[in-house]
């Protein structure tokens, strides 16, 4: 086995446009929950969500950005923050040896919207021949890739909240069997749209806090009613451990295993027993080869719904026993929304800052402890303490569940 590590670091988020804000707002429990801007809500039960905030891509032509959806976008800025972070000089490398893989969720719900719009007033031959290629979820991988002239494997992860944790899952095999040197990893949404939201309120999936936008994303809170839609990209670098170290690259942790499994039970509701989850965290330990005693942090899907939120403690208590209430455990969710198919790579990258700079960022609104939500969920402030080796979850719409592990780097 090959060590993989991770080198550079891309955020968009409702609370920064770049890592270093997103970080700093992180730790200070900022919410980025607020009213939704983007279109009229008035006749919507949900009125909130996490929106990126005062967006410009600067990572490509404006010509090229018209022909881009908002998650492509998304993507290409926060690739083009993790190249530069980790000093890859892509001009001086075998373009062939690097990849791209990016998860999306759902992709360019936007772009399908406007233009079955057009298809209505102006009929068939009006729609843009950008239709396809704009709405397609692998285009933020292509699209990386042509921006950067880049020719090893790249394709897109489709697993609902799940995709960018598996798109960086997939990434680790690859570099792991040798098919790359280097893969632009992570994942990208951007979905806070008229279809898209409606879509959640009728499913009565969303909080509807609407009088306290940054109050209603409250994960294992007893009052907490449903999650709040979020938005945004994260991306890494990742890279073999002998390939960074031959460019003398800065590294951020060691990407040390993962675990995966499916609920096989219901297309949207959890496992109520958490087995699902359960069988994927213990995979991620088993697969790092570390011991269960050594996880000082869990970085938790906490979605803030009363199903997802009680079926993860349950899985964290039936693998950790007793020492599951000695174990922190956050969700910053509760301060981002749920950047649907970003929200596993954001929280990757979320959880690695916490080993690099030793704060564990706080689940903010934990407020009114539930009897069956009853672990250390870091309330409302952030904590200092020495993270070594920590877990990442993300569980999706089907059942897809995986757990991510990484390990602070010590050269």
């Amino acid at each position: 086995m090959k060590k993989i590590v991770v080198t550079g670091l891309g955020l968009i988020t409702p609370i920064g446009n770049d890592t270093e804000t997103t970080w700093k707002n992180l730790i200070k429990g900022k919410s980025g929950i607020a009213q939704i801007k983007g279109f009229d809500t008035s006749a919507y039960p949900t009125k909130i969500g996490g929106e990126v905030k005062n967006f410009q891509c600067n990572a490509a032509e404006p010509k090229a950005l018209r022909r881009m959806d908002n998650f492509v976008q998304f993507a290409l800025q926060a690739s083009s923050e993790a190249i530069k972070n980790s000093g890859l000089e892509i001009e001086k490398e075998n373009k062939e040896r690097i990849g791209v893989i990016i998860g999306a969720g759902i992709g360019g719900l936007r772009v399908i919207e406007q233009q079955y719009s057009v298809l209505l007033s102006s009929g068939p031959t009006r729609v843009s021949p950008l239709l396809i290629p704009m709405l397609i979820p692998d285009m933020a991988a292509g699209q990386i890739a042509i921006n950067f002239g880049l020719r090893g494997p790249n394709f897109a992860t489709v697993s609902a909240c799940a995709s960018g944790a598996h798109a960086l899952a997939v990434s680790f095999e690859l570099l792991n069997s040798g098919r790359a040197d280097v893969i632009i990893s992570g994942g990208t949404e951007s979905c806070i749209t008229p279809l898209g939201l409606a879509g959640f309120c009728t499913m009565k999936a969303l909080s509807t806090k609407n009088d306290l936008p940054e109050k209603a994303s409250r994960p294992f809170d007893k009052m907490r009613d449903g999650f709040v839609m979020g938005e945004g990209a994260g991306i890494v670098v990742l890279e073999t451990e002998e390939h960074a170290k031959k460019r003398n690259a800065g590294i951020y942790a060691e990407f040390i295993g993962y675990g995966m499994s499916c609920d096989a039970y219901h297309i949207t509701a959890p496992d109520t027993e958490g087995y699902g989850p359960f069988l994927a965290i213990k995979s991620a330990i088993e697969n790092s080869h570390v011991d269960i005693s050594e996880i000082d942090y869990i970085n938790a899907h906490g979605t803030s719904t009363q199903l997802n939120d009680k079926s993860e403690t349950k899985a964290i208590k039936k693998l950790f026993g007793e020492k599951a209430y000695n174990v922190p455990v956050s969700s910053i969710k509760s301060m981002v929304g749920h950047q649907l198919g970003a929200a596993g790579a954001v929280e990757f990258i979320v959880t690695i800052l916490t080993a690099v700079h030793g704060i564990i960022p706080p689940t903010i609104n934990y407020e009114f402890p539930d009897t069956e939500c009853d672990l250390d969920y870091v309330p409302n402030k952030a904590r200092e303490k020495n993270v070594r080796i920590a877990l990442s979850n993300s569980f999706g719409f089907g059942g897809h569940n995986i757990s991510l592990a990484i390990k602070k780097y010590i050269r």
